[in-house]
């Protein structure tokens, strides 16, 4: 959790929390001190009191961080461009507990766009979790789903946690498996 590479943070103002790996949401109050552990792809780990607990990117300003920044797509993007920025924006979802995105994990299994009728377009997203009974699923179901609804022309976002084919970790990026340790 801690170590000698953890950011000192204080919080400035009350903010929204989800318990890792419980994903229960609770409220950090203004001035609760801890550190932050991992910083990635927008959104925050920090260990307080004892506890782990990611803080959304919206509410990065908590912690004296930048929020996320809205994203743009150039004038008349077509499908191509949006798949390369859906699986850019699956690539800024990391699980709590491992510093590596969801891509490099293996645990999206899926990614498609599909046209709707008043010109938007939906993204259909299967993923897994690495362990069925992960308490943090629904939370990255949840970050999934908001993270492809921010891409402009993308008007839902519809994520399933599958369990079939179950997730192993042969199903990780070398570079993750390297890092892990998880030959």
């Amino acid at each position: 959790m801690y170590s000698r590479s953890s950011e000192p943070v204080r919080f400035e103002r009350d903010c929204a929390a989800v318990m890792v790996p419980q994903g229960e949401a609770v409220t950090l109050p203004a001035g609760s001190v801890g550190y932050i552990t991992q910083g990635l792809g927008g959104s925050y780990t920090v260990f307080v009191e004892g506890n782990l607990f990611r803080i959304a990117g919206k509410d990065a300003d908590a912690i004296g961080k930048e929020p996320v920044a809205e994203l743009e797509l150039p004038a008349g993007a077509g499908d191509d461009e949006i798949e390369a920025m859906v699986w850019r924006q699956l690539r800024t979802c990391f699980d709590p507990e491992i510093p590596f995105n969801i891509v490099d994990l293996g645990l999206v299994y899926e990614a498609s766009l599909k046209p709707r009728e008043d010109g938007q377009r939906m993204v259909e997203v299967k993923m897994t979790l690495t362990a069925p009974g992960c308490g943090m699923g629904e939370i990255l179901v949840d970050d999934v789903r908001s993270k492809l609804e921010q891409i402009p022309t993308i008007a839902e976002a519809d994520v399933e946690l599958v369990f079939d084919p179950p997730w192993g970790r042969h199903m990780m990026s070398e570079a993750a498996r390297l890092e892990t340790g998880m030959f």
